[in-house]
């Protein structure tokens, strides 16, 4: 009996290795078959398949970025801009806009609390004072005031500055006004 089971085993395990044997030979015939197929589409062994990994794409044009910067790369957002208004010949409206933005540093503290920056127009920065007190001073300043802002925004963008006083209210409006009349100098018409 002993030699019965002992036959049975070794036919068993005969039969496995045959099993083994021929899907190991099986795995190893598909292998080739998608490896020939491959070669037939072109694709070249140890590559990542099509969509399956990150690939890089060649430029058709030939350019490359390289180890040094160039336009492609990411640029710092100061000199994008400076380029922008270089480009666009903005760079007198920014030069006086900052100046604008930044009137309390170019004229003072003093001056700059009791006047401010209205307009600029060809060459010409009008400036309104909240007293004609300080729309004489600001006036008498005129030279000063045209120098610093040489300094600031170049020689000739600020060619003149035109000082206001303050606005007196309107007559024209409101509820005891006469059509046609000309304010309170108007009294008797």
């Amino acid at each position: 009996m002993g030699e019965g089971l002992g036959d049975a085993n070794e036919e068993t395990s005969a039969q496995s290795e045959t099993v083994q044997e021929s899907g190991v030979e099986a795995v190893r015939a598909a292998l080739g078959r998608a490896r020939a197929a491959a070669r037939a589409r072109g694709a070249v062994p140890g590559s990542s398949p099509a969509g399956g990994g990150r690939r890089r794409s060649r430029r058709d044009d030939g350019t490359r970025s390289g180890a040094r910067p160039d336009a492609r790369d990411p640029q710092l957002l100061g000199d994008s801009l400076g380029r922008l208004v270089a480009e666009r010949g903005w760079s007198e409206a920014v030069s006086v806009g900052g100046v604008m933005g930044r009137w309390d540093a170019v004229v003072g503290s003093d001056i700059a609390a009791h006047c401010r920056p209205e307009t600029f127009e060809a060459g010409v920065l009008t400036v309104r004072a909240d007293s004609t007190a300080w729309a004489t001073q600001v006036r008498l300043l005129g030279g000063t005031l045209l120098t610093r802002l040489a300094d600031e925004v170049g020689e000739g963008t600020v060619t003149k500055v035109v000082v206001r006083g303050p606005t007196g209210p309107s007559w024209r409006r409101g509820l005891r006004v006469a059509p046609g009349s000309q304010g309170p100098r108007d009294t008797y018409g």
